[in-house]
């Protein structure tokens, strides 16, 4: 056996243990009762334990030497997949096994009092755990940016998007900050002279909405064979390529807000689904970053569902489910709903115009948090003035401002950029694929997902890791991730429409 396929071997093991964490992660967040988290603590703790060890053994050095020795034996697949184990072995070489093990416990500690602690706006009962999350998180940073020589935060951004840096979203954030808030009120202003939305009366049974949840999700395309839909404190796809777990969470006076939502994590199932089958297990056959995987998931949601000819599609089927009778159903007054613009509190519920300055809010509170310019002790009244500043309202509590995400609980620093990274990229893809395939708007005034889905596979989801974030939109778009062309996206749907 070569060093390289050596290599592959022991990669493929720790995907397999870092898969079953997965899957015991998302039963830690579905239906797990609350006396089992200790336990499923040591459980995944353990598990990120062996999955270290084997990462960082002594023998791994010898066979990445071995392997560079040999890649001119290579093909291009295999040399994108060894560069990509060693992005992986070097940010686990930095850490100590005893320190993961730390790390993980600490987050899954405060995660699960987050549960309770967000309902029970009381942030001071998490404070603690926090503070030990982000003096984990701020060690982990400093070691890394001194062995990659870089920014703490790039340090941690690079887990999440691979080569990303902080000088470069804070040009494009500063970009978007600028020009939204004008735009924001154009928007309002052109929306407040036309025919005002009409909400459909509730309640809408949590039973329908699952029922009409999953026709959308089969529409998309996902088979229910390899994956199924539950319920969770806040909406996520995990699970594995052949086994995706899509949750939601459910409002019984608001069926929108949980079907758009379901569609979201659809667009990132779809996505793990259709990765390279013959690379399954491998870093190169998977997902290429989140700000892809987040473009998979706003593709759906933002692009394709509220398009005007899916919207049509919706209202039909909503009325049917829900049996409506009122104008409030017409498909003219449901597309005024899913594309009305006012800011919001809560960051999963905000429209595509106001959505990025949530993005924005959060990257610059933990990049402070992160390089100790900031302590938590001052993060909900910070919180509350950058809401204020960006969107000119403040949360009335804690519950709708900083306790309503997960992923600072979790453990996930450097993740939140992605999100408007991946909005921007969508609407790169989305332009590409209607020029490239023009059936595919009225395909999916018909609810027919697969001329777009056919695309994506095609030119997204079958390349996995093998290309970096800027060359596969540039090979597919023609350019880098570009703020121009999200510009140009949001005045033709909200202005110029």
């Amino acid at each position: 056996m070569s060093s390289y396929q050596a290599l592959e071997k022991k990669f493929r093991r720790m995907n397999a243990i870092g898969e079953a964490s997965g899957v015991l992660g998302w039963d830690m967040s579905t239906v797990m009762p609350a006396g089992g988290a200790e336990a499923r603590m040591e459980q995944l703790a353990a598990l990120s334990g062996v999955r270290h060890e084997i990462l960082t053994s002594r023998e791994m050095e010898d066979l990445f030497a071995g392997a560079l020795e040999k890649k001119g034996d290579l093909g291009s697949w295999q040399l994108a997949n060894l560069r990509e184990m060693q992005r992986i072995w070097r940010h686990a070489t930095t850490l100590e096994s005893d320190f993961v093990e730390a790390q993980t416990k600490a987050c899954k500690k405060c995660e699960m009092i987050w549960r309770s602690a967000r309902p029970d706006n009381d942030f001071a009962s998490i404070l603690p755990a926090l503070k030990e999350v982000l003096n984990l998180t701020r060690q982990e940073a400093k070691i890394k940016a001194e062995v990659f020589e870089c920014d703490t935060y790039d340090a941690l951004l690079d887990h999440f998007e691979p080569g990303g840096k902080s000088i470069r979203i804070d040009a494009i954030f500063d970009d978007l900050a600028t020009f939204l808030p004008e735009f924001t009120q154009a928007v309002q202003e052109k929306q407040a002279s036309e025919p005002q939305a009409i909400m459909p009366d509730g309640p809408f049974s949590i039973t329908d909405q699952e029922k009409l949840g999953r026709e959308m999700i089969k529409a998309v395309g996902f088979d229910f064979n390899h994956g199924r839909l539950d319920v969770s404190l806040h909406p996520f796809c995990g699970g594995v390529p052949d086994d995706i777990r899509i949750t939601t969470r459910y409002d019984e006076n608001d069926f929108m807000t949980s079907m758009m939502g379901v569609l979201h994590e659809t667009g990132h199932a779809m996505y793990e689904r259709n990765l390279p089958k013959d690379w399954r297990l491998q870093p190169v056959g998977s997902a290429r970053g989140m700000t892809m995987h987040e473009s998979q998931s706003l593709i759906i949601e933002m692009q394709a569902s509220r398009s005007e000819e899916f919207v049509s599609y919706i209202a039909s089927k909503a009325q049917t489910a829900f049996k409506g009778k009122s104008s409030a159903w017409a498909s003219d007054n449901m597309q005024r709903i899913y594309n009305k613009v006012k800011p919001d509190f809560i960051r999963v519920d905000a429209d595509e115009v106001t959505y990025p300055a949530h993005v924005i809010l959060r990257y610059r509170l933990e990049k402070e948090l992160i390089n100790g310019s900031m302590e938590l002790d001052t993060l909900p009244e910070a919180w509350s003035d950058g809401l204020e500043k960006l969107l000119g309202i403040r949360p009335p509590n804690d519950t709708m401002g900083c306790l309503q995400d997960i992923h600072w609980y979790d453990g996930a620093w450097g993740y939140f950029p992605t999100y408007t990274l991946g909005a921007m990229a969508a609407a790169q893809l989305f332009a590409s694929a209607k020029s490239e395939v023009p059936a595919i708007p009225e395909a999916l005034g018909r609810g027919d997902f697969s001329p777009l889905m056919g695309w994506l596979r095609k030119n997204v989801h079958t390349w996995g890791s093998f290309l970096s974030t800027d060359e596969l939109l540039t090979r597919v778009t023609g350019h880098p991730l570009d703020t121009q062309v999200f510009k140009a996206h949001l005045k033709a749907r909200y202005l110029e429409s």
